[in-house]
Order: structure tokens, then sequence, then C-alpha cells
């Protein structure tokens, strides 16, 4: 069967019905059994969102499009959420409870003092900041306050998880948190306005922003009463701020062996309350180092019952034939297993790491390659290669090797640190790239949500950043795959600031990798993530970026998308020309060109045109002079040659022939004007106008000759004055003799293709308007006769010397006006023909010839 022929067999249905089916569609296979070999076509998911007045299409394909959002299609108003609703996203946005037998509830030791001034601030509506060094309980206060400050607010409660999160992050959060706007972001002036309303106490942890950042946090939300964890080392807000501080230090003795009990969930010995109070010196009582002391403890309990409890086999995996047999389990009285070190107490990881499954030792590995980012233990089975890996982070957490971050864990404080120096670190190169495949292929499922994709923002940001500065062949473009895939999905997320990462560290990878296209997919990213967040400058930056690449590529698709963003960009700076201008039915990407010199526009008086120009692929050259127009003695100007395109093409070429028409002429009548004047060929009369049969001469100055030409600027308008020998055409003989000038054997004039004369013609004269456009001004003839003979040339000699005029009559030589003129008059004036009617001449010599 051929593969392209689309029968009945390929939608399941077979035309005889032999196989008993009922015609309906089969469900699909798996992705890596399609038929002929041929892959299944991936679905592309495209999404419309609304960011204030502009409607942006996020294309995976192409890159994303932004437009004006069109009539009719603005988002509905932003509503508030109901006290169930903000519950129930509360829940969702909280970490997953991880598998296996549940944690031991840890009271809240020696924090009474602090939870009730933390509780009191609040209800009057002060905002307080809470300091402490990591691990001293700061996240299970914050909890215990939050629980009993639900109802002093309209809006209640709103957690928020300030790891890597900025300003922006976190107001866009707390809008979310409080109103319900699907598909809909705000602009930064609409959510300035919403959030100003919100009446809340919002409770953010692991907070990394301060001084001017944290001010215009706390200015934007007036109404909102903060809570805010940070560590002692960040920057404090402004006076203005009217922030309180509270300190949070660590447990006394007492409380800390009595945390250590709880977590062992037995009465502590002599041995072990000793080794507990060097180890409160040491860790100055932080509780994070007794969670994780009293997780030593239990394992020492289970290895001196079991003493194979924690060996290489786990209790998922079958123990092997040729495994060594478990030997008896000895008394208690003559198993003692050695307390820890007090090294070791101080830092557990490694010790405590060692004594858990494979999966989860495999897990952190995972985790240190991420720089300290849990996985989500749905996607643990794939990247560790077990069934029952999920319940690693079980194991994790009951250790305190883990601590919740917003939706998700992280390595607790200083583990990451302990586990690098123990060797976890060896292959993290390996462990990043294999996350990044994972997650390329993960999120870009059809199956994947984008709220689900921006849930594991933090792991994918971090298993990018892992990669680009390594450089390992592959490493680069294993970012830029991830990058790629993971952009679309965390814009339709709106979770703008992990999509900004993203775009920045796939464009790193891709320029690293050499990989062009992907580099010019990210650079438009970055100019319509720019144009929607206001920042237009930065966007035309981007986006001209982004043109110029995809043009060497010659992707006009991209092209065309990156124009269009780039239009819009242009018209919200204020109606400002973008550099690059697409012309008219041009899909190819602009080429930037400054003007030749010396071509006509530049000569031209007319519109200004770009310095920089549009080449297209079948360019037209235009030159200084027509193809048609016959060679003349003038000397030319603006011989260049440029290569113009579109609209310019036709404003360059007009400008073109009307300066050429202009400098040919000027340039002719000073030819003709440069002999004596009282020369027999210079004493013409023009044939624009006869001059009458009364007129006589009154002497008047004006009616006489100019001495010389006025000089010649060679621009429009500046001619010469119109002399008695500057007719633009040459008066035709009436007797049907061929003109004396040079011609054809046919009678026609070289380079013109007419005839100089027409036998038959009852017309003398020929009339036309003057090279500058304007009629030019009959004058008498002078009154001295002429001394010499006209010169003709050799082939047509005049038997008799032409005779002398009478004074009143202008009189007129036509062979030594042709012979003058030359073939570029000829031309001249079969180009403009004047709608005067013409006058007879009467002079008797002019027959005679």
């Amino acid at each position: 069967m051929d593969p392209t022929h689309q029968g009945p067999e390929e939608y399941g249905r077979h035309s005889d019905g032999a196989d008993g089916s009922d015609g309906r569609r089969r469900p699909s296979r798996e992705s890596g059994s399609a038929d002929f070999g041929q892959p299944t076509p991936q679905q592309v998911r495209i999404v419309q969102l609304t960011v204030g007045d502009l409607l942006l299409t996020v294309n995976p394909v192409d890159g994303s499009e932004v437009e004006t959002c069109p009539p009719g299609s603005q988002p509905d108003a932003p509503v508030r959420r109901t006290p169930a609703e903000r519950a129930d996203h509360e829940r969702a946005g909280a970490p997953p409870v991880p598998a296996g037998p549940p944690a031991p509830q840890l009271p809240l030791l020696e924090r009474h003092q602090e939870h009730e001034r933390l509780v009191g601030l609040l209800a009057r509506g002060r905002s307080v900041r809470l300091t402490g060094q990591a691990g001293s309980g700061r996240t299970a206060l914050l909890d215990a306050v939050a629980a009993d400050c639900t109802d002093l607010a309209p809006d209640g409660v709103v957690r928020l998880n300030g790891h890597r999160r900025t300003t922006a992050d976190l107001l866009y959060g707390l809008f979310d948190a409080v109103h319900r706007s699907p598909l809909h972001r705000p602009d930064p002036q609409e959510l300035l306005a919403l959030v100003r309303s919100i009446g809340a106490v919002v409770v953010i942890d692991d907070l990394e922003i301060g001084g001017a950042a944290l001010d215009e946090l706390l200015e934007a939300t007036p109404e909102c009463a903060f809570l805010l964890g940070t560590a002692p080392d960040l920057t404090a807000p402004g006076i203005d701020a009217h922030l309180e501080e509270v300190l949070l230090a660590g447990l006394g003795r007492s409380a800390s062996l009595e945390l250590l009990e709880k977590v062992v969930e037995r009465p502590l010995t002599e041995d072990e309350r000793n080794w507990a109070g060097d180890l409160w010196f040491e860790s100055e009582g932080l509780p994070l180092r007794f969670v994780q002391a009293g997780s030593l403890l239990r394992q020492r309990d289970r290895l001196n019952t079991d003493p194979e409890a924690f060996d290489e086999y786990d209790y998922f995996e079958p123990r092997p034939g040729d495994a060594p047999p478990v030997p008896e389990a000895p008394t208690a009285e003559t198993l003692d297993v050695p307390l820890p070190s007090l090294g070791e107490g101080a830092a557990p990881a490694v010790l405590l790491a060692s004594r858990l499954s494979e999966a989860a030792r495999e897990t952190l590995r995972f985790t240190v390659a991420l720089g300290g980012e849990v996985p989500h233990q749905a996607h643990l089975p794939a990247l560790v290669g077990d069934t029952h890996a999920d319940a690693a982070l079980g194991e994790l957490a009951g250790c305190g090797l883990l601590s919740p971050a917003g939706p998700r864990y992280r390595l607790a404080a200083g583990v990451l640190a302990q586990l690098e120096a123990g060797g976890y670190a060896e292959s993290a190169a390996t462990h990043a790239r294999t996350a990044a495949q994972h997650y390329a292929w993960w999120v870009s499922h059809p199956s994947v949500t984008p709220q689900r994709a921006v849930a594991e923002a933090d792991a994918i940001v971090a298993a990018m950043g892992r990669l680009i500065p390594d450089t390992e062949a592959g490493q680069a473009s294993a970012a830029v795959l991830l990058a790629r895939s993971a952009a679309p999905a965390l814009a339709a997320g709106i979770a703008w600031g992990a999509w900004e990462k993203a775009l920045r560290a796939g464009q790193e990878a891709a320029r690293i990798a050499g990989e062009v296209a992907e580099e010019a997919y990210f650079h438009h990213e970055l100019g319509i993530l720019a144009l929607c967040s206001g920042n237009l400058d930065r966007a035309r930056t981007e986006l001209e970026t982004s043109i110029s690449m995809r043009g060497a590529l010659a992707d006009k698709s991209g092209a065309v998308a990156g124009r269009r963003a780039l239009a819009l960009v242009a018209d919200r700076s204020g109606g400002l020309e973008t550099p690059v201008r697409s012309q008219v039915g041009d899909e190819v990407p602009a080429v930037r060109q400054d003007l030749l010199p010396g071509t006509p526009s530049a000569a031209f008086p007319g519109p200004p045109l770009f310095a920089r120009q549009t080449v297209e692929e079948d360019p037209t050259l235009i030159s200084s002079l027509p193809a048609t127009a016959p060679r003349s003695p003038a000397p030319k100007t603006g011989g260049g040659r440029a290569v113009l395109g579109g609209a310019r093409r036709n404003l360059a070429a007009a400008g073109a022939g009307a300066l050429l028409i202009a400098v040919l002429g000027t340039v002719v009548t000073l030819g003709l004007t440069a002999g004596d004047p009282e020369e027999p060929g210079s004493r013409n009369v023009t044939t624009e106008q006869s001059s009458p049969e009364d007129a006589t001469d009154d002497g008047s100055p004006a009616d006489e000759p100019d001495d010389g030409p006025a000089p010649d600027d060679g621009a429009p308008g500046n001619e010469a004055p119109t002399t008695p020998g500057s007719s633009e055409s040459a008066t035709p003989s009436t007797s049907g003799s061929p003109s004396p000038g040079p011609s054809s054997s046919d009678g026609s004039s070289p380079g013109t293709g007419e005839p100089s004369g027409d036998p038959t013609s009852d017309d003398p004269t020929s009339g036309g308007p003057s090279p500058s456009g304007k009629p030019t001004t009959p004058t008498k003839p002078p009154t001295t006769p002429p001394t010499t003979p006209p010169t003709t040339p050799p082939t047509e000699t005049p038997t008799t010397p032409p005779t002398e005029t009478p004074t009143d009559e202008p009189t007129g030589d036509p062979d030594t006006t042709s012979s003058a003129s030359g073939p570029a008059e000829s031309a001249s004036a079969s180009a403009s023909a004047s709608a005067d009617a013409p006058a007879e001449s009467e002079d008797p010599t002019e027959a005679a010839a």
C-alpha cells in the first residue's frame, strides 16, 4: 500500500467490513509506533491572551504575534474570588504531600512571644519583616501566624513564594490570588489600579528583594499588611516604608533537646544528651540541625536492630541469588552502633544520604545538578529509571533534607554544599542534560497544561542554566531544545518572569551552539515580551535583530511576523518611522544599504529618501541618461548608478527624467549662444512666436541681444536667458529639399528615427516650449548686414549667398539653424509640441533657398 494514499484502512474503516468493525475510528497508538515509519504529527498548542489592550497569540512555530485587541474581543473585568475559591487556589499552590508514611508533626517551641507580637502587629495593619537565619524555623512560624490571621482582612491571607521572584512577579501573583481573570494579564497601569484596592494579609517566605524594590512593592499595595520572611543580609527598605522588624534567634538548650526527642519519638540517653548539648553549642540552636540529628539517631536505632537495614539492596529490589547471606541479627546486648561524630551531626547530609535507597540518592544527584531544585515526584520514575522512585521524595523529606518552596520542594539550607563536597556533583552535567531532555519531551506533550509547566518552571530554568556554561558538545543544544519547548508553555501560563528567564537562557545557548534560526526565534520572543511590557526601545532592538537574522536565513514567515510587531512598536512610539521598512508585495527580509553617491535623487529637489533602502531580488538600474535619448555634447551630471526598489524607484526615475530634460535644454542653449551674435548663422527667429510685419526698431535696450550667456548652475529653473539663436527646434524647409545637416540615407536624423522635414507640409515652422518651460520673447535681428556668407556642409553647397533681409523683418537661415541645432533639438521639438498657431514666413530668400 502506498504510504501517501489515504485509503479507508488508514482511518480504521474497511470497504468490505469483513473484520466486523463498526466503522468507528481506531484508538491512536503510541507516538513511536506510527504506520510506515512516519512519525505522528505533533499538535501545536496556540493560546491567545489579552495583555492590556493587546491581543497576544502564542505561536510555538514562527513566534508569537501581537496586535491591537479587536473590537468586541476585550476581556471581562477581573472578578474577586470567593473565600472558597481562595482556599482552593491556595491548596493548588501548596507543595505535594510526599509518598510514604506521614512525618511526625513537630511543635513550635519557644516561639510564643514572637507569635503573639506578629499577630498583634498585623491586626493593627502594620507590615512586619521577620529576619532569621536559614534553618531557624521561619517557615513554621509563618504558617502558624497565617493560620491565626485568616479573618483579619477582607481578602483573607495570601501566601506567596519569594524565592527568585521580582517585584512584578509578586504583584502579579497577588493579583492572581485575589482575582479570577483567565487568559488575561493586565498592563502595569491596570495592575497597579487593581492591587491598590486589595486588602489582605500577604505572607511572603524566602523574600529576596530589598531596598527600593521592596519600597515599590509596599507603595503599590497600601491596603495590605505584609509578613515577610527574609535573611539577615537582605537590604533593608527605606525609613518611609514603616516596616517593623522582628528577629528570630535559635532555640535554647532545653528546647533543642525536647525537639530532638520529638523527632526520635523516645527519651534520650545520657550519651545522646551530651552529644546533643555539643551540637546545640555548635549550631547555635538552629531547629533544622536537630531535626536532621534526630534522623541520624533513628537510623542508628534501626541499625541496632537490623544490621542489613541500609545495605545496597532496596526494599523494592529483590536480592539476587549470588548475594552474600544475611547474618543473623545479634542481640541488643552485644550490638551498639556508635553515635555520629560532632562533625557528622553538624553536616549530616552525606551520612543521611548514604543510608537511603538508591532511588533517593539518584534523586539527590538530579537535585544537585539542578542547583537545589527538586523535581516533582511524578517525574522521578522517568528520571531515575525506577517505577517506585516517587517514594524517594518521602525519604528525603523525612530526613530533613528538603524544605517547601511554594508549590515545590528545595534542598534545605546548607544541604547543597554538603552534597557537592560529598561527590554528588561529579556527574552533574550528565544529569542536567538528562533532565533537560526529559522536560523538553514532557512540556511539549499535548496533555501537559500550561499551569503544570509553570509549577515546574524553577526546575526547567535551573536545567537550562546548568547547561549553558558547559563546553561539552551537545549541552548547549539540549538547553536550546528545552527553552524552545518550554517558552511557549510558560508564556501561555502567564508566568512571564520564568518566560523571560527561559528566553534569555535559550538565546545564549543558541548563540553558543551556533543555531541561528533558534537564536532569531528567541530574539523575536524577547521583543514581543518587551512590547507587551511597555519597553518599546528594547522591543525595537530585539525585533530588528530577529528580522535581520531571519532575513539571512530566508525565513519569510518569521520575518513577516517580526515586521508586523515592529510596525506596532512604531505605532505605539508615536508614529515614528521604523528603520526597517517593508515594501508592498515584498516578503524578502530587508537588507540595509546606504545610497550610492551621485544618484539622481541626491540632486533632484523632492521628498527626502531614507538612508537605508530595501534591495529587491530583481533590481532595476536607473542611469543618468534614458536609453532612447541621443548623445549630446553636454557633460553628464549624476552619472552614478543606484539600485533602488519599490516606490522609491519610481520617484527616482521621475526625478531623473525631469532633471535630464532641464539639463539638456540648458546645455544646448548655452552651446548655440556661445558664438558671435553678429554672424548670420546665429540670427534665427524663434519658433515660439514670429515677429509682426509692422514691427520697427525702436532702439530699446531690451530688444538688443545679450553679450553672453548667463552662468548655469545645473539646477532646474536657473537657465540662461533666451537669445536670438536659442531656438529649440530647427525650422524645416518648405521647398522639400533635405536639411544640410547630417542625415541618413532615408532622410531621418540620426538617433531619432524621424525625418528632419516634411516636404508636403504647409507649416514652415514648428512651435514648442523652451527648455525651461517658459515662452521666449521675440526679438528683432540687428540692422548690421552680414559680412561673411554662411558656412554649409560640402555636400549641400548653395549656389548663391543668402541675400540681406530688410531691417523691419526678421531673417533666418534654415540651413544654418538646422546644422547648428543638431539632432538633439529635433528630438526635443518632437517631444514638446506647442498649441499656438504657427507663423508663416514672408522672407523671399527663405522661399528661394
